[in-house]
């Protein structure tokens, strides 16, 4: 999957799905923005710059402070793929973020989707 398109879309264009997906279903803005924090290390000032900024997926994980190590606990199915199984290691960072924003979406609770 390397060179996926993904890759270049900036990140500031996906986070407000984010947000409709948990906001729907009563979820907050500070719960989607703890996730992505928790599991890139970003503090909250840094995030909100890489959203102003514009960058692409691919230079917010690369940028991304200290990815968790906890965040290979991550199991599950997204987008008719396991995401323990994806090979290609951007497309799985970003799929990570993409489980736990649906759980949260599901109604899991912080402490169970932040492993």
């Amino acid at each position: 999957m390397a060179g996926h398109k993904i890759y270049k879309m900036s990140f500031s264009s996906v986070y407000p799905h984010y947000l409709a997906k948990a906001e729907r279903k009563n979820r907050t803005k500070e719960e989607v923005d703890e996730i992505i924090r928790w599991l890139t290390g970003y503090s909250q000032e840094e995030l909100k710059a890489q959203i102003e900024n514009e960058v692409n997926f691919e230079e917010f994980f690369d940028q991304a402070p200290a990815m968790n190590p906890a965040r290979r606990e991550v199991k599950g199915v997204i987008c008719g793929v396991r995401v323990e199984e994806i090979e290609e290691p951007l497309m799985q960072e970003i799929r990570y973020m993409d489980k736990m924003i649906d759980e949260l979406a599901k109604g899991k609770k912080m402490e169970k989707i932040l492993r």
